[in-house]
């Protein structure tokens, strides 16, 4: 099997690796400092921002979609695998395809679907956190869906090549 072939594969799981870990980093920390700083101000000062705690439920949202997309890259989604263990290696490579087939499919409808939701909040004009347009924060939802999709569409591909990439 020719590998040099294939190694867009391994450039594209490079990239999503570390936009992942980048964008983990920035939310787990931004979210980290704004809720201190919030408790902080409240307690000491007996003030805080309005606009924190909306601020802190939409990077709450992120960061869970961005973590289930980091989940979904080291394989630590939840899942029933008892049969899968005792399967033979032809056997278990099958199921592993279905399964990831079925993952991507169900992604992929779920990302189509939240892209409908944002869209529609785009029409109607909906506002988040004093008037911002709420689809800027709700588009995490069809990228999310959408990214951990292609991951699964990658590793089907990788199981048809070979697992030696």
């Amino acid at each position: 099997m020719n590998t040099q072939r294939y190694r867009w594969l391994k450039l594209a799981e490079r990239w999503g690796q570390w936009t992942e870990n980048a964008l983990l980093f920035v939310l787990l920390t931004g979210l980290i400092l704004l809720a201190c700083s919030q408790i902080f101000l409240r307690n000491i000062f007996s003030m805080g921002f309005l606009w924190t705690d909306g601020v802190i439920r939409l990077a709450v949202l992120w960061l869970g979609l961005v973590g289930g997309i980091a989940a979904s890259r080291d394989r630590k989604q939840i899942a029933i695998d008892v049969i899968t263990r005792v399967l033979p290696v032809k056997v278990k490579r099958i199921t592993d395809i279905i399964a990831h087939v079925f993952t991507a499919g169900i992604t992929g409808l779920l990302a189509w679907y939240s892209l409908r939701f944002v869209q529609d909040s785009y029409v109607f004009g909906e506002t988040l956190l004093s008037g911002w347009p709420a689809w800027i924060f709700q588009l995490i939802l069809p990228i999310g869906f959408a990214a951990i999709c292609f991951r699964y569409i990658l590793r089907t591909l990788r199981e048809f090549i070979g697992s030696d990439l």
